[in-house]
């Protein structure tokens, strides 16, 4: 995994955050889903670089495929939810809401 995702059971409830800081990777997630510009997020976080983005996206890719491994080997109950809300933040991220996926 990428060395810029960092877990600490004691900061952010043990959640992926950026680099040890305080800043969590759904954070992150959540503001470009929401249409926030990289370039409008590294103003308001100027400690954010660039390829913390890249992790952010790399991660949720890999939880993605985490979740549906174990979905397809019935190993997660009813993962649909996560799979959905991933979908909607990597189409959303890329401008194409509209093509989302069903199920």
């Amino acid at each position: 995994m990428n060395d810029r995702i960092t877990f600490n059971p004691n900061q952010c409830g043990g959640r992926p955050c950026i680099r040890g800081m305080r800043i969590r990777v759904k954070d992150v997630l959540d503001l470009l889903a929401a249409g926030v510009s990289e370039a409008e997020i590294l103003e308001d976080f100027p400690y954010l670089e660039r390829a913390d983005f890249a992790a952010c996206l790399q991660y949720a890719a890999a939880e993605f495929e985490l979740r549906h491994r174990l979905e397809s080997a019935n190993l997660l109950q009813d993962a649909r939810p996560a799979r959905s809300l991933c979908f909607s933040m990597l189409f959303r991220y890329r401008g194409n809401a509209e093509e989302q996926p069903e199920g």
